[in-house]
């Protein structure tokens, strides 16, 4: 059974394209590959990284140059205080404590800085960190790199970014700029992932096939137990693993592996703590006989616009026991199923390591240098993952933009928000990504707890992981510097010459981020919005569902807001009578109601937006029939998106009749969609005059109706 799980023999061969996008098809419609195509490669640079490391395509240094790295396999830049690390490494005594971390502390000053000499003045930018929790200590080297201003205990008046630890709901913030969106918590739990991925899988099943199937418990599980006897019935041999993981559970509690329905552990009452049941990966692709997964940090800049940046580096998180594939032997071994990391650094088998090559936590570059010399394709499976992530962002930005508009109606005062993201995914044997979960808090700790004598424990640096997270923390807030514009048009102003001046100019003095390495962080949406632009059909639902709240600051739908709406895009007609959108409502809004998974406004008995999108894909298999669902959607999404602005018109009209009878109205250039039947608008001005008062009548009579 290990044999079957040890790495396989030319990688390279077997490397699955990304769902429905050719490495080809990227390179010719704009979605480059995650490297450098031969005859792109810059000689210096090919001389400054790896074969392997996980660049993505080449673009122009933007903040300053990089820093080169030494050569060998999975060598990359040597990690902020490594060095420094290791020495302390060899001087500490037991007895280390505040005097440790105050050395520490010392060691890590900003890049650039002499002693002695006069530091440069900062920004101004002010962070506050007295939210950060476990990801202070990366959050505080950032700041000293950046030179920017921290108030780790608040301040009275507004700071320019918050750092949240937990939640967009620390505190009241109504300026700046945030590192949590409100809702993503609730967005990413692992129930309301599954079924934003499994709507998507039903529009695009090709495009969506890198999450495994899932069943929500305790709703699902007769669908469940019926589905798996069909398919034992059909394949007798047929020999399955599925993984359960509760709702709400982190770090690997409460999961579990099990080859039948009947081994779910219903005591504790599932119906208190919902859970999804998965099909368990049994091939991965292994690494020195182990398991493990990716840890991906993805930046969600903004929502409108949608920005996404990866990180060009993560973490690789082992397993600590040899893997075999599932038996009922060895399910519950979970040093050797699960990846991780909160439940692997118990066993006597994990490995704290100062290299990014070995032990039980390293680098995802060095895993890809090690793939690379075993001749994988090493482009094309940063490209699928690329790929994965952009899908994933569009799977569930529909459901924030829900919880954004309630927390910031639009035209009110608040900050704007940002945040990162955790991406565990697992690699096949054939190499082909699969998203495992979304971590909405990914620990951003670069320190571990070392036992020094039974009950006493320290807390150790971690280079690997300072390598990789200070890095994102430090290029997020460089991303999201709020000054970063001023200082860009108060430099250029400085350097412009006065009237008369000689046209030499002096020498600019030197940015802080002259010193600091470019970013590893990179722009992955919109770069690449032409290829995934189509997969946005859930997003236009939820314009539409935002649109008739109504009340500002809800999530939910009530029964006149689904009622106009379906007036408004006139959906009712002989066949579909109103008394029958009221029976729709009821029906789909009263099942989701009662599945009782924890929701901002759970005791609201309106529609939430998965229950609308429901409604809308049972009205656009109604109205067109004969056609492939995602082309139902679409085209029933073009007719409401062309009554509406049809209706928008002509309330335009009626209100420059009101105000003046002989008043010229220009044309907005809204242009009918594909489902409109309304004939096209001509271009340019149109002046429209009410000269009767039976005219004004019947135009408003004819508002009436359509609102």
């Amino acid at each position: 059974m290990g044999t079957e799980g040890t790495e396989p023999a030319g990688l390279g061969t077997v490397g699955m394209g990304s769902a429905g996008i050719e490495p080809a098809e990227m390179g010719t419609e704009g979605m480059e590959p995650a490297g450098l195509e031969p005859a792109e490669i810059d000689p210096a640079r090919e001389a400054e990284e790896p074969p392997g490391s996980p660049a993505l395509p080449a673009e122009a240094p933007q903040d300053g140059p990089p820093a080169a790295a030494p050569s060998g396999e999975g060598a990359l830049p040597a990690a902020p205080g490594r060095e420094r690390e290791r020495e302390r490494g060899r001087c500490r005594t037991g007895a280390q404590g505040s005097a440790g971390r105050a050395v520490r502390g010392s060691a890590r000053r900003a890049p650039g800085r002499r002693s002695g000499g006069k530091s440069a003045r900062g920004p101004g930018v002010t962070v506050d960190s007295s939210k950060a929790k476990t990801s202070l200590e990366a959050l505080k080297i950032s700041l000293r790199q950046l030179r920017w201003k921290e108030f780790p205990f608040g301040r009275r008046l507004p700071c320019d970014i918050y750092w949240h630890g937990v939640s967009f709901h620390d505190n009241n913030i109504f300026s700046g700029q945030v590192n949590k969106f409100p809702g993503m918590m609730e967005t990413v739990r692992k129930i309301t992932l599954s079924r934003a991925m499994r709507t998507m899988q039903d529009l695009f099943p090709l495009e969506y096939n890198f999450y495994p199937r899932s069943w929500i418990l305790p709703e699902e599980l007769p669908l469940f137990v019926a589905e798996f006897r069909v398919m034992k019935d059909s394949n007798p041999s047929w020999k399955p693993t599925f993984i359960v993981k509760p709702d709400g559970g982190c770090q690997g509690d409460g999961i579990y592996l099990i080859k039948d329905p009947s081994d779910i552990r219903l005591t504790g009452s599932i119906q208190s703590r919902p859970a999804v049941v998965q099909e368990y990966i049994c091939k991965p692709l292994l690494m020195d006989k182990l398991k493990f997964d990716i840890r991906l940090y993805v930046l969600l800049k903004s929502l409108e616009p949608l920005e996404i940046y990866i990180a060009k580096d993560g973490l690789s998180r082992f397993c600590t026991q040899p893997y075999q594939e599932p038996t009922l032997k060895n399910l519950h071994q979970v040093f050797m199923h699960l990846t991780n990391y909160s439940l692997n650094i118990h066993s006597g088998n994990f490995i704290h390591s100062d290299s990014v090559n070995t032990g039980s936590k390293r680098t995802f570059s060095s895993i890809l240098c090690r793939l690379s010399s075993r001749g994988a394709d090493v482009k094309k499976l940063w490209s699928d993952i690329i790929s994965l992530v952009i899908k994933t962002i569009i799977a569930l930005t529909p459901e924030l933009k829900v919880y954004y508009q309630s927390d910031i109606p639009a035209g009110k005062p608040g900050p704007t928000c940002f945040q990162i993201l955790g991406f565990d995914i697992l690699l096949m044997k054939n190499l082909k990504p699969m998203l495992l979960e979304v971590n909405a808090n990914p620990s951003m700790r670069i320190e571990h707890e070392q036992e020094l004598s039974p009950g006493v424990f320290e807390n150790v640096p971690s280079p690997v992981d300072e390598e990789v997270k200070v890095a994102v923390i430090r290029d997020t807030l460089r991303l999201v510097d709020p000054q970063k514009k001023k200082r860009k048009d108060t430099q250029c102003q400085s350097l412009e010459p006065a009237p008369g001046a000689s046209e030499e100019l002096p020498d600019a003095p030197p940015s802080p981020e002259a010193a600091l390495p470019s970013l590893c962080l990179k722009q992955v949406f919109p770069k690449y919005a032409k290829q995934f632009s189509y997969l946005r059909l859930v997003d236009r639902v939820a314009a539409l569902f935002i649109r008739f709240l109504g009340v500002k600051g809800t999530t939910k739908l009530g029964p006149t807001g689904f009622r106009t709406f379906i007036r408004n895009c006139k959906l009712s007609n002989s066949n579909f009578s109103m008394a029958a959108v009221d029976i729709l409502y009821i029906d789909i809004t009263r099942r989701w109601n009662s599945m009782g998974i924890d929701h901002k406004e759970s005791g609201n008995p309106g529609m939430c937006l998965q229950a609308f999108v429901e409604a809308f894909f049972c009205l656009a298999q109604k109205k067109y029939k004969s056609l492939p669902l995602h082309e139902q959607v679409e085209s029933l999404i073009d007719f409401c998106e062309c009554r509406l602005a049809a209706l928008r018109d002509k309330r335009l009209v009626w209100g420059c009749g009101l105000a003046g009878r002989h008043g010229a109205l220009p044309a907005t250039g809204a242009t009918p969609g594909p489902g409109c039947t309304s004939p096209p608008r001509p271009h340019g001005p149109q002046v429209f005059t009410l000269q009767k008062s039976s005219q004004l009548r019947a135009l408003m009579c004819r508002d009436r109706a359509g609102s």
